[in-house]
């Protein structure tokens, strides 16, 4: 009788071995993944538009067709206008941008002067944020070829907001494609409505 009781005692306390084994387990692989997800959210950096942008390695990376180039210039484009930067900054993007310009655009001045006119003109739109833009289906896109050289032509629309108020632009760009089969930005003008 003895033994019977002693070895209910034993199943017990085994029982209660085991639930406080996995409670500890428990509590343990809760403090794992809690203290996980804090550690790697204090490592996370927070990447800024104009970081994103400015990763992308053109040389190896570039945009395969006019309307890919557009959407990366505009993408550049609302850094430009909707992000603070430091001087270092600007200059880096507009290097960058400057990489999607036809070779005859970007000979059109030094880039000593081309950085600082940028800089007025962000200046000057400091009050302004593009908020969103738009460009046609691959299929509005007019391809022609002239000169021997082939072109594209597009349309990008612009939501400008100033204040309460938006303001629509639309923009149409001509593209050319250079001897590394890249398109190009060779100019672009505003489309009076």
């Amino acid at each position: 009788m003895a033994k019977s009781g002693q070895r209910k005692g034993n199943g017990t306390i085994r029982v209660v071995v085991a639930v406080c084994i996995l409670a500890v387990m428990l509590v343990g692989f809760y403090y794992y993944l809690t203290h996980k997800s804090n550690g790697g959210s204090e490592d996370d950096t927070k990447i800024t538009k104009s970081q994103q942008v400015l990763m992308r390695n053109l040389e190896s990376n570039y945009p395969p067709s006019p309307k890919e180039v557009m959407k990366y210039y505009c993408d550049i484009t609302q850094c430009f206008y909707n992000e603070e930067h430091t001087e270092a900054e600007i200059e880096e993007l507009g290097r960058q941008i400057q990489k999607l310009y036809d070779i005859e655009l970007v000979e059109n001045q030094t880039e000593e002067v081309y950085l600082e006119n940028l800089k007025v003109d962000i200046l000057s739109m400091s009050e302004n944020v593009i908020s969103s833009y738009s460009l046609p289906s691959s299929t509005d896109v007019d391809y022609f070829s002239k000169d021997g050289y082939d072109w594209a032509r597009l349309y990008c629309n612009f939501n400008i907001r100033k204040g309460t108020d938006i303001i629509s632009t639309v923009e149409q760009f001509l593209l050319r494609k250079d001897e590394n089969g890249r398109w190009k930005i060779y100019g672009w003008k505003l489309v009076e409505e």
